[in-house]
């Protein structure tokens, strides 16, 4: 996503042993800024950090910010699209608007330098369909292309992803900043 940019790119491999943030943030966001603030100040890098997930209209936003750890760190995706389906029915809704969300900072040393949101709006369907894509791209319904995430290609998917959209923003940041004297 940041291809062609003047800039080194490097991974946290890099700093073996370092251990990962506790993510404590209520948002995305916020969790992104935690991550960005803690890598950079750990490793003295400029660091961009995201944060993601799926929000659900009828479940109140979940998963959200618990996304990867919904229903338990140990659950797999056909558990947590169990443990949703279960959660719907018992909402007693037929709403199923949802919308993927990638929120991301950048940070040199404890300052955040810039975010940006990046948001695909969709329904849960349910069963899962598809197998391409990752985490809940199998539940998630894109209207526009008439199915789900899973089974849409991978240029289509990029057009239209939530992380694509913010790195997008930050691709624009770099850029504008890197052509400054």
């Amino acid at each position: 996503m940041l291809d062609g940019l003047d800039v080194e790119l490097v991974t946290l491999d890099a700093w073996p042993g370092l251990p990962a943030p506790e993510e404590t943030g209520r948002t995305f966001a916020e969790n992104a800024r935690q991550k960005a603030t803690y890598y950079a100040g750990a490793t003295g890098e400029l660091v961009v950090a995201e944060d993601s997930g799926l929000e659900i209209d009828a479940l109140g936003g979940e998963p959200g910010v618990e996304s990867a750890r919904y229903g338990g760190a140990d659950l797999d995706y056909p558990g947590k699209f169990a443990l949703i389906a279960e959660r719907l029915r018992a909402s007693g809704t037929q709403d199923r608007a949802a919308r993927f969300v990638c929120a991301l900072a950048l940070a040199r040393h404890a300052s955040v330098l810039f975010e940006a949101r990046g948001v695909v709006e969709g329904q849960v369907v349910l069963p899962a369909r598809g197998t391409g894509g990752f985490g809940y791209d199998p539940i998630f319904f894109y209207p526009p292309y008439e199915r789900t995430l899973a089974e849409a290609t991978q240029a289509e998917k990029a057009a239209v992803s939530h992380r694509g959209k913010a790195f997008g923003e930050l691709r624009g940041f770099l850029d504008r900043a890197l052509r400054q004297p």
